[in-house]
């Protein structure tokens, strides 16, 4: 019993969530691939300009989470997980203003009922050229007509852990 209540609780707090959105990029938002898409034109900006984080912001869910897995052991903290909040306060920063590139490399989907994992690699790059490679993981749900990213986790590749060639296919 005590488990169905949680289950409505939750049911009906997103469905409210959901409907209270003012949903952006209407097309966007109706695939996977779309959403993914808009997540990374989002992130990626010339120099001068500032991440739309209030655009980025609706893509999520309100309780959505983030978190990094260090790719060694040579940082202090090996896995960091923030809120929705404190991820779009972190793209507010000015190393974003000297322009950021996002790119898929690579792209694995597992869908069912409603949710998916997929897992994006991706080269980023900076305004000093320099890149990083590594994998976003994200959890997605279906909810009001539309797909909401739920949760993201990534890590970076290093000179050791190289990106399997199976995350590097384009497709499902």
């Amino acid at each position: 019993m005590k488990q169905l209540i949680i289950i409505l609780f939750l049911g009906f707090s997103i469905n409210s969530f959901a409907q209270n959105q003012k949903i952006p990029h209407a097309e966007a938002v109706k695939t996977i691939d779309g959403v993914l898409t808009r997540m990374l034109q989002l992130l990626s900006v010339e120099k001068g300009e500032t991440i739309d984080t209030e655009s980025l912001r609706k893509l999520f869910l309100t309780n959505a989470t983030f978190s990094v897995r260090a790719p060694d052991k040579s940082y202090p903290n090996p896995f960091e997980t923030v809120s929705l909040d404190d991820f779009i306060a972190s793209l507010k920063d000015s190393y974003y203003e000297q322009g950021f590139e996002e790119k898929e490399i690579g792209k694995v989907v597992n869908e069912f009922n409603g949710i998916a994992n997929v897992f994006q690699s991706f080269k980023g790059s900076d305004s000093e050229e320099n890149t990083q490679k590594g994998i976003n993981s994200y959890q997605l749900v279906y909810l009001e007509n539309r797909w909401w990213i739920a949760n993201m986790i990534w890590t970076f590749e290093t000179d050791t852990v190289k990106i399997p060639k199976k995350y590097l296919q384009k497709g499902k």
